[in-house]
This record gives structure tokens, sequence and C-alpha cells, in this order.
């Protein structure tokens, strides 16, 4: 089969088009003829072994454990395990090949990927392949940071991006009123995506406003948390996603990594910082919400480009150029 291979950490040039073996199917997998891949920041990380800490992580120490980039996807399956059950060749579904830590390949840059049957779901048939691709990691990096119950007033900091898109749709789902913070060529989709109100971040700084907010969910963590407890309500929750600007605004060797932990020491001072929970909710469970969510119209991705599987390190620049207005899949 065709695939994308990364035999080395380093710049996108590492990444080659090769025909590769087709993956053995365990019992419990599933395995998908892919039809689309989301092209997304943890990606980047992994075919650029940045932060260095994740390659101690689990990704690979001198090189990656897995060769194939890519964690999401949405296809057909071909063929399934001895013990699988929910699935039978010809369906459509979608989901995340990982599990456990993020920062690493799960191989969905091919013509075909192996994925545990949990991982996966149904496509709803009115959502294109394109759309679905882009919904597992994102989606479950939200549902997993969405603290329970009413959300109540909601600012999304990094409205219009991969996380951000969906965290605004998924709050308005749950019946939130939301407040998206994005830059000028950005308002208005954030606006399309649903967000109540929207802040330019290139004019105004959205920590020295009057409004508070029940939740602030902040993916590129720009402000430290001292300025964003500002618009906090005083029961409010503040939850810091950490995208780092591919590198340039995390530690080489830890990126965000002790940002976090600081906020996590904080949170048992701070009533407005989560505490540190278990094992996040399962996967299966996570991937049925998101369904649900595809299925009434809560979620509606939008797609700005789809690039062919050769064209993966085009795809991954034009992640990097921070103008896509939408989610960038390659399609094999």
């Amino acid at each position: 089969m065709r695939a994308i291979v990364q035999e080395a950490y380093g710049s996108l040039d590492v990444l080659k088009l090769r025909d590769i073996d087709m993956p053995a199917v365990k019992d419990d997998e599933v395995l998908v003829r892919v039809r689309a891949a989301s092209v997304h920041p943890d990606v980047w990380h992994v075919v650029t072994g940045r932060p260095y800490v994740l390659r101690v992580m689990g990704s690979g120490l001198r090189r990656p454990k897995v060769r194939v980039p890519g964690t999401d996807m949405a296809g057909v399956v071909e063929a399934v395990g001895a013990g699988v059950t929910r699935f039978r060749p010809g369906d459509e579904v979608f989901g995340e090949t990982l599990h456990g830590m993020q920062w690493k390949n799960g191989g969905t840059f091919a013509e075909y990927v192996a994925v545990r049957e949990d991982n996966l779901a149904p496509k709803p048939g009115d959502v294109s392949f394109e759309q679905a691709a882009t919904v597992p990691t994102a989606g479950l990096i939200t549902l997993m940071n969405f603290p329970p119950g009413p959300l109540g007033e909601v600012l999304v900091n990094g409205a219009a991006g991969g996380v951000g898109g969906l965290a605004v749709q998924i709050a308005k789902a749950r019946g939130a009123t939301v407040t998206g913070v994005e830059h000028t060529s950005k308002l208005d989709l954030a606006t399309s995506l649903g967000a109540d109100h929207v802040i330019d971040y290139t004019k105004e700084d959205f920590t020295r406003r009057g409004e508070r907010y029940d939740l602030v969910f902040d993916i590129p963590g720009n402000h430290p948390f001292a300025e964003c407890r500002r618009v906090l309500k005083p029961e409010g929750t503040y939850v810091l996603i950490g995208h780092d600007h591919y590198g340039a605004g995390g530690h080489q060797v830890l990126g965000s990594l002790p940002r976090m932990i600081k906020l996590m020491a904080q949170s048992m001072f701070h009533r407005q910082l989560p505490k540190p929970t278990g094992s996040p909710p399962p996967r299966k469970e996570s991937m049925v919400v998101l369904t649900e969510l595809l299925e009434t119209g809560g979620l509606t991705p939008v797609v700005d480009r789809a690039f062919p599987l050769e064209e993966a390190p085009a795809a991954l620049r034009y992640l990097t150029g921070g103008t896509a207005r939408g989610r960038i899949v390659v399609v094999p």
C-alpha cells in the first residue's frame, strides 16, 4: 500500500511517499481503507520530534517507533479481526488510532490502517469522510477538558482553530453562551461556528474587558493564568490546552509541560483550576457523544482544504502558516 513514511525526526522533508506492507490486524482490530486523515499540530510535533520530551514519552527516542504519521481518519472497513463484533466490511467509520499518549504516530497517512474496535464509531451518512476525519482527536481533547454540568458563559481563546472550532460548537450544543477570541481574518468563521460574541485579539485584550465567564477555554495559552483570572467568575474554571505555536511558544525540550505542571500544583490552592483527574473518559463513550453531535447537527466540521496523500508535507506547511480557514486533511 502507499503511505507517508517517517524514518527520522526533522524537517517536513523527512516525509516520503513509499510502498509498504499492509498492517497486520489483531483480533480486536479493524482494517480501514482510509478515505481522509486529519492534519493537525500533534502530527507536526511528532514529525519534527519537538519538544524533545515526546521522544521519551513513547514516540521513540532516536526515531519514531511507528513510521507512518497521523492520528485520526475516516474510511471504509476492509476486514475485521476475529473478536470484532460491532463492524463488518463495507461499514463507513471514523475514529482515532491512538490509545494513551497523544504525541506519537498513529499510521493514518496511508491507504490502510488497523484500529482498535473501541476507537471507532459509525460515520453518519450525511457527514463527508473529510469532515469526519477532522473530529476525533480535536473532539476527544475538548470532551476530556470540558467540565461536567452546565457551562454557562464560555470564552474560547482560539475559537476558529482545530480544537477551538469544535469547542465552540460543543459548548453551544450544551447550552452555553460563547465568546470567541480570534484574529481579524477569522472572526466571521468563529461566528459561523456558533460564537455569540467575538473579540478581535489584534485590537483588544480579552483579559482586560469587564465581562466575566464561567469557563475560559484557552487553546493558545498566550496569556498567563494570573491575567485570565481577571475575567473568571469566582466559581469559574480555567482550562489550558497549550498549543505552543509550532515550537515558538514553548520550551524546546519540555514544551508546555512546565506550565501544565505549575497549573496542576496551583490547582491545590485555586478553585478556578481543575484538579488533576485519573484516566480520561472511555474512548468508546466519547466517540458515541461525538457521533450524536454530528448526527444532530451540533457539530458541523469546516474543511478548508484536502491535499493528496503525496502532498502531506505541503499540507503540514499550510497548517503551520496559520492561514487555513477550517481544517486540513490528506486524502489517499
